[in-house]
C-alpha cells in the first residue's frame, strides 16, 4: 500500500524516526512542557477546591487517621469535586487516573493549598521499610549504617544483602535522595540535601530558627510535598532530621 506514491513501510519508518529524534533532541523542552502541564493541573484543582469550599463550607478531602503523617493527611477527594460538577475530569497525572501524583492539601486551617505527593517515592519507601522490618524480624537488630543525626542512621543495605536503594528527587533533576532510619526502625527519605540547596539558593541562613520545620521551605517553593519524611530543624548550620510525634 502507498500513501501519495510513497511505500507505506518507508512512511512508517520516517514517522518513527521523527518521533525518536524529537525525543532525543529536545529533552529539556519536553520536560518544561510536562512541568507546565503539571502546574496547570494544580491550578485547575486549586480553583475547584476553592469553589467547593466556598459553596459547602468544608474541604473536599478524604478521611484520614489522626496519626497520618502531615503531608499525607488531607488527600483531595476528586469524587466530591466531580459530584458537584465543579471538576469535569481528574488530572491525567493523578493516582486516581493511573498517574503517579497524589493530590493533597496543605495549610488547611489558614489557606488550603493544593500540592502533590510523588507516589513513586512513597512506594519506594514502603519497599525499603519492608526490607528493614524483615531484617529486624530475622536478626532482632536494625540495619544501621553511619549516624546521620541523633537517633537517625543511614541504612546498611549490604547487611541485608541488598543493592542500595534511592529515590529520584522531585525537586532537582537527576538528583537521587537516600533513605534514613530512625532508631525506632521507621524509614524515611532524607531531604536534607534539597533543603540545604534551597536555603543557599535563597540566602535564608540568617533568618532560620531552630524550631521551624524546614520542610515548609520545600512546600512553599515547589508543587510537591516531601513524601515520607521527618521534620528538619536548623541546627549547627545545617538541616537535621528530628523525631516528633507528628511527621
Amino acid at each position: 500500500m502507498k500513501w501519495n506514491g510513497v511505500p507505506r513501510t518507508i512512511t512508517l519508518i520516517f514517522v518513527v524516526l521523527c518521533l525518536c529524534l524529537s525525543g532525543c533532541m529536545y529533552p529539556d523542552e519536553m520536560r518544561k512542557e510536562n512541568q507546565l502541564a503539571t502546574g496547570e493541573s494544580v491550578v485547575v484543582v486549586q480553583n475547584a477546591v476553592d469553589q467547593f469550599k466556598n459553596g459547602t463550607g468544608v474541604l473536599p478531602i478524604k478521611n484520614s487517621w489522626e496519626t497520618t503523617p502531615l503531608y499525607e493527611k488531607y488527600p483531595v477527594d476528586f469524587k466530591k469535586l466531580k459530584g458537584r460538577g465543579i471538576l469535569s475530569s481528574v488530572p491525567s497525572n493523578a493516582f486516581e487516573n493511573g498517574g503517579t501524583a497524589i493530590y493533597v492539601l496543605v495549610n488547611v486551617e489558614t489557606a488550603p493549598t493544593v500540592k502533590m505527593m510523588d507516589l513513586t517515592s512513597y512506594q519506594a519507601t514502603v519497599e525499603v521499610q519492608q526490607l528493614v522490618d524483615d531484617y529486624r524480624a530475622r536478626t532482632k537488630q536494625l540495619p544501621k549504617g553511619d549516624t546521620v543525626a541523633p537517633s537517625f542512621y543511614h541504612i546498611n543495605f549490604a547487611a541485608m544483602d541488598k543493592t542500595p536503594i534511592s529515590v529520584r528527587s522531585v525537586y532537582t533533576h537527576q538528583v537521587n535522595l537516600p533513605f534514613i532510619m530512625h532508631e525506632s526502625g521507621q524509614v524515611a527519605i532524607d531531604y536534607a540535601e534539597e533543603i540545604m540547596r534551597l536555603i543557599d539558593k535563597k540566602t535564608l541562613r540568617s533568618g532560620l530558627t531552630a524550631s521551624e520545620d524546614l520542610r515548609e521551605l520545600l512546600v512553599e517553593e515547589w508543587l510537591y510535598v516531601p513524601a515520607r519524611s521527618y521534620p528538619y530543624h536548623w541546627l549547627n548550620g545545617e538541616p537535621v532530621p528530628v523525631a516528633l510525634a507528628e511527621r
